[in-house]
C-alpha cells in the first residue's frame, strides 16, 4: 500500500524550506504526496512558535486537522517546527490528537519517525538537535515553479532580548558556498528564475566558517547561473549592510534593488533594550547611503510597537521616522511576550489596547505614504515577473521591489498569453494603496 502524505507549513519561508526537504525525504521512500488533506493517511503540521498569534494558528490547524482522523482516513497527525521544538512536553501530553511531536532539526528524520507510527508506535517526540547540519538536501518546491526560497544559513547569534529564535534553531551556522551554489544550479534546471535568499541574518553570511561576511562573494557567484534572473535578499540588518553589499547590488544586473531590513525600532532607548546591535543614527546613515547610491531602492521593514518601556515620546520618535524617510514597505507588529526571553521579565510591559493603537496609528502613516510613492509611479515603465492569472482572466505579478505573499501586486490589462515567471515590461496607469495596474507594453506599445 502506498501511504498517502499532506504537509501544512505555517511561518516563514525558512520554515517552508524544511517542509520542502521533508516532502522530497517521503516523496523519495515511496509516500504519495496530496493537496487534499482529507485524502491524507498522514498529516504534518509545520508550526510556527515565534509569536503569541503563531503559536495560537499552529494549535488551531493541529486541531482543525484532526478532524480528518474522525471524519476521513487520516491515521496519524505530526506536528514539526518550532512550536514542535519549543513545547515538545506540553503538546504531546496535551494534545491527544498527536502522535508524534518533531523540532527542528530532527525534520530530515521524517521517513523514520513516519514508519514507526505506521507500525503502531505513537507519542514520538523527537528533538533537541538544533545545530544540525545544514550540507544540501533535495527538496520538492512548494513555490510556483518560478521562484523559490534559498536558505544560506541557520541559526542566530544576534540574542535579540524579545526572540526565541536561537533556542530554537541553534547558533548561527552558514552553509558552505559550493552546496548553495550547487542548490542553485538545481533550482534553476527546474525552472526557477527568482531566487529569494533567507537566514535569519543574511549579511551575517559566511562570518563563521571563513573568518569574513561573505555575502557579496556568494552573491557574484549566483548572478553567474544561468536561467537565474532575479535575486531577492530578505532579512538584511542594518548594522552589516556595508559599502561593499550597496555597491554589489547597485552593479548587479540581476540583484534586486530591493533591501529588507528589519529595524524594528527606531528610538536609542528602545534598540537598548531590544539588545539591537545598531542605533537610529546607523539606521539612518544606512538608509541615506542606500538611497544615495541607489536612487530607485526599494527599502522594506518591520516594527515593534509596544515593546516594555515605550513611552509615548519613544513611540513618536517612531512615528516622526517614518513621516520622514518614508519607506516603501513597513510591516507593523504588536509585541508579544514570550516565555523564555528576556524582554518578557521586564518591568513596565504596555498595556494591549495601547499596542493596537499605537499599531493602527503607524499604519495609517504608511497607508498614506504608499498610496503616494505608487502614485508617482503612474506613467512608468517596470519590469513585472509574471505570478499567475486572477479567476476574471488577469495576470498579475511583482515589480523587482515586491517579494512574494507579503508585498504588492501589479494586475496588468493584456490580451497576450503569458506563462507564470515570463518577465515582461508594464506601463503603470492607476495606482492604489498597495496594488498597481499596468498596461502590457507588448500590446499597448510604448
Amino acid at each position: 500500500m502506498k501511504y498517502k502524505v499532506g504537509l501544512i507549513s505555517l511561518g516563514c519561508d525558512k520554515n517552508r524550506i524544511d517542509a520542502e526537504v521533508m516532502l522530497s525525504e517521503l516523496k523519495k521512500n515511496g509516500f504519495e504526496i496530496v493537496n487534499d488533506e482529507t485524502k491524507a493517511d498522514i498529516i504534518i503540521v509545520n508550526t510556527c512558535g515565534f509569536i503569541e498569534s503563531a503559536k495560537r494558528e499552529s494549535i488551531e490547524t493541529i486541531l482543525e486537522m484532526a478532524q480528518n482522523k474522525i471524519e476521513g482516513s487520516c491515521k496519524a497527525i505530526i506536528a514539526t517546527g518550532c512550536m514542535a521544538e519549543r513545547y515538545k512536553q506540553e503538546l504531546i501530553e496535551e494534545m491527544p490528537e498527536l502522535d508524534a511531536v518533531v523540532g527542528t532539526g530532527n525534520y530530515t528524520n521524517i521517513v523514520e519517525i513516519v514508519n514507526n507510527i505506521l507500525n503502531g508506535n505513537n507519542k514520538i517526540v523527537k528533538v533537541g538537535n538544533i545545530n544540525y547540519n545544514l550540507e544540501y538536501k533535495e527538496r520538492v518546491l512548494t513555490t510556483p515553479r518560478h521562484y523559490a526560497y534559498i536558505k544560506i544559513a541557520e541559526g542566530c547569534n544576534n540574542n535579540c532580548s524579545y526572540c526565541i529564535i536561537p533556542q530554537l534553531r541553534g547558533r548561527f551556522r552558514s552553509r558552505k558556498m559550493e552546496d548553495i551554489i550547487k542548490e542553485a544550479n538545481q533550482l534553476a534546471k527546474q525552472g526557477v528564475k527568482e531566487l529569494i535568499l533567507v537566514a535569519q541574518d543574511t549579511t551575517m553570511y559566511g562570518i563563521d566558517i571563513y573568518g569574513k561576511k561573505m555575502l557579496c562573494k556568494l552573491l557574484t557567484e549566483l548572478e553567474t547561473i544561468e536561467g537565474i534572473e532575479w535575486i531577492r535578499i530578505m532579512y538584511s540588518y542594518p548594522e552589516e549592510i556595508d559599502d561593499e553589499l550597496i555597491d554589489t547590488i547597485k552593479n548587479s544586473k540581476k540583484i534586486c534593488n530591493y533591501f529588507d531590513i528589519p529595524i524594528q525600532h527606531i528610538s536609542n532607548n528602545i534598540l537598548k533594550l531590544m539588545n539591537r546591535r545598531t542605533t537610529k543614527e546607523r539606521i539612518i546613515d544606512v538608509i541615506t547611503k542606500i538611497r544615495t547610491k541607489i536612487n530607485n531602492a526599494v527599502i522594506r521593514t518591520s516594527l515593534i510597537v509596544g515593546f516594555p518601556g515605550e513611552q509615548e515620546e519613544d513611540f513618536n520618535e517612531l512615528v516622526e521616522f517614518i513621516k520622514n524617510y518614508k519607506l516603501d514597505r513597513v510591516g507593523v507588529f504588536e509585541y508579544s511576550q514570550e516565555e523564555g526571553t528576556r524582554a518578557a521579565l521586564m518591568e513596565n510591559q504596555i498595556p494591549e489596547y495601547i499596542k493596537v493603537k499605537r499599531k493602527d496609528r503607524l499604519m495609517k502613516i504608511q497607508r498614506k505614504i504608499s498610496l503616494e510613492k505608487n502614485k508617482s509611479l503612474i506613467g512608468s515603465v517596470l519590469e513585472v515577473i509574471i505570478d499567475g492569472i486572477t479567476s476574471d482572466g488577469v495576470y498579475y505579478g511583482r515589480t523587482y521591489g515586491d517579494a512574494p505573499e507579503i508585498d504588492q501586486i501589479v494586475y496588468i490589462n493584456t490580451k497576450n498569453k503569458y506563462n507564470n515567471g515570463d518577465i515582461i515590461k508594464i506601463k503603470i496607469v492607476n495606482a492604489f494603496e498597495y496594488d498597481l495596474i499596468g498596461d502590457d507594453l507588448n500590446e499597448f506599445g510604448k
